[in-house]
């Protein structure tokens, strides 16, 4: 590959930083808040295109002389933070792959992604290293260890933990005052992997890294839980989320002068490729909270002037019923944005009134790098209940879905008013599912790639969504297998006969994780003992919110039960909740 013509063609992630840093280098990059229960005088950063984009070539540099080369793989275990934002671009800059961590993941979870995406090194909060810590016990192959500042938000405290993970004795005892769990394993740790702090990683040079990127080369593997128990690591390319960061930014309208708050977890690819990138790519300004207060998010909206906000239905339902609402002036609100469901008409409604701004539900998943459909400001109360119009350069179809497992004739398209399997093209598809060759078949077959989600269009073109085939529930903003929940209840209570979790209505989470079980003859369950027991088991956002107890559970002919029929059984059981 040509270094000279690589450089003047190429599509890179990293590249689109550099262009609105020379394009507009006094504007505002990033506004990194405290968290809260920050130190009081931790103070917000605000750094402007030219010094994030600055940083960020430091970090590219220091990566590429510790002898990082193109395709390596680096994890990134963080929460929302001008840090991860900076390490992010740092590998699109230098070809290397940016594996962000879950952090509702436990140690052998986190172990087995560093062990799948073969991650060279781990870049770790402060506060997160007695979990990587656990988890790199299982995953031998990590070399470096990074630690970056945690929610104090002072740059020193990663410099000191590193400096102290230099003499291992010291850290059985804890690091500044605070004992970890696992100091002695950090200390093992220490001696197999070298820890250094992130601004130790920072070279001199802050000018942007010349190497040859191929403009289909991965930027990161996202893993995202399916119906196995193992997630898929999704490989996302620079062409790929280049090219959605600019139909998403076409789309919905984003400018330079756009201010938006990125609170949701920046590990998510709605957050980072539906919002950041774009972000970066026009030049606006992104303003991070590390996680949803209500009455933060507010006063944020009036001291910041944001433009643009993307959160969950039940965040902007708290926030309308907080009691700050009606004080706090958010009219320079353009848009604000949700994912996962539809909201119900009324809470559409309430949300139009109170906020004042157009409202929008993006619909995707991170195969798709994710946006592949806009439910717009002009269908939120014409076309109640849909998931929109394609995104720009994204084509979507229904495919008829076969009768049975072994027919192998070709898949024809569905005209309207016919339901079928969505199925998506375009340049945003991901390239493949990380080492697993016989998932990416399947799902490129036919030519499209095949979302697992049921649905139809309207006469109109708008997108309604039905079912998700193989069961996956949206709880929260999080994706969970029912068979994993399933396969936890029968280890947690072997009095259960027959279980089956589905994800039922729920105001607040979308969808709730809900366990229908049949006792065994004669035996009484107790649903609270069996929560408390899934505590132990399960991650706690894949915990059901409640268990339902039933005499028997429907069935198909063939005896294969029927989940559509217990959702229908039981979609009122949260009511209004």
């Amino acid at each position: 590959m040509d270094l000279q013509r690589n450089l003047a063609q190429r599509i890179n992630v990293g590249d689109a930083l550099t262009r609105s840093a020379a394009a507009r280098p006094g504007q505002l990059a990033v506004v990194d808040t405290p968290a809260s229960g920050a130190r009081g005088d931790v103070q917000t950063r605000r750094l402007t295109y030219a010094e994030f984009d600055a940083w960020v070539n430091r970090l590219a540099h220091g990566l590429v002389g510790r002898g990082y080369a193109v395709g390596d793989a680096l994890a990134l275990a963080a929460g929302n933070s001008a840090e991860f934002l900076a390490v992010y671009y740092a590998c699109a800059k230098a070809g290397v792959v940016c594996v962000p961590v879950n952090l509702g993941w436990r140690p052998h979870e986190i172990a087995y992604v560093l062990r799948h995406s073969g991650a060279r090194g781990v870049v770790v909060e402060t506060q997160l290293v007695p979990t990587i810590v656990e988890a790199l016990a299982e995953a031998p192959g990590v070399a470096d260890v990074v630690v970056a500042p945690g929610t104090e938000g002072s740059r020193a405290n990663g410099a000191g933990l590193a400096s102290t993970a230099r003499n291992a004795p010291l850290l059985a005892s804890g690091v500044g005052g605070e004992p970890w769990v696992n100091g002695a394993g950090l200390a093992s740790t220490a001696r197999n992997a070298p820890l250094l702090a992130l601004e130790e990683l920072e070279t001199s040079d802050d000018s942007p890294p010349e190497i040859a990127i191929d403009d289909r080369a991965p930027l990161s593997y996202l893993y995202t839980s399916g119906t196995t128990s193992f997630p898929k690591g999704v490989v996302g390319t620079h062409l790929a989320i280049h090219l959605e960061s600019m139909s998403a930014a076409l789309d919905s309208g984003w400018h330079a002068d756009d201010r938006f708050i990125a609170m949701m977890p920046m590990f998510h690819t709605a957050q980072l490729n539906a919002f950041c990138t774009p972000a970066i790519t026009v030049g606006a300004t992104i303003v991070v909270h590390r996680g949803f207060d209500p009455a933060r998010f507010l006063e944020t909206i009036e001291q910041e002037r944001i433009t643009q906000v993307f959160g969950l239905p039940m965040m902007y339902r708290a926030a309308l019923d907080h009691a700050d609402f009606a004080r706090r002036d958010l009219s320079s609100l353009r848009r604000a944005v949700y994912a996962m469901a539809p909201m119900p008409e009324a809470q559409i409604k309430a949300c139009l009134d109170g906020y004042g701004c157009d409202f929008a539900l993006l619909f995707g998943q991170t195969e798709m790098s994710p946006i592949t459909t806009l439910f717009r400001p002009e269908h939120q109360l014409t076309h109640v209940g849909s998931v929109g119009t394609p995104l720009t350069g994204v084509q979507v179809g229904i495919m008829r879905i076969p009768d049975n497992a072994t027919e192998h004739a070709d898949r024809e398209l569905l005209p309207p008013g016919q339901q079928g399997e969505i199925v998506y093209r375009g340049p945003s598809t991901m390239q493949e599912y990380l080492h697993d060759p016989e998932a990416t078949d399947v799902a490129f077959a036919h030519g499209w790639f095949h979302s697992g989600d049921v649905g139809w269009f309207g006469d109109d073109g708008v997108l309604w969504f039905a079912d998700r085939s193989k069961d996956v529930i949206k709880t929260g903003g999080e994706n969970v297998a029912s068979i994993e929940v399933e396969r936890a209840v029968y280890d947690a209570e072997p009095d259960v006969a027959e279980v089956v979790v589905v994800g039922l209505p729920h105001a607040r989470w979308s969808e709730a994780i809900t366990a229908v079980v049949v006792p065994k003859p004669g035996v009484r369950l107790e649903p609270d003992k069996l929560i408390a027991a899934l505590k132990d088991r399960l991650d706690g956002y894949k915990v059901p919110k409640s268990v339902i107890v039933a005499d028997e559970l429907p069935r198909t002919s063939t005896g294969k039960i029927q989940k559509n029929v217990v959702r229908d059984l039981h979609t009122d059981h949260y009511g209004g909740r």
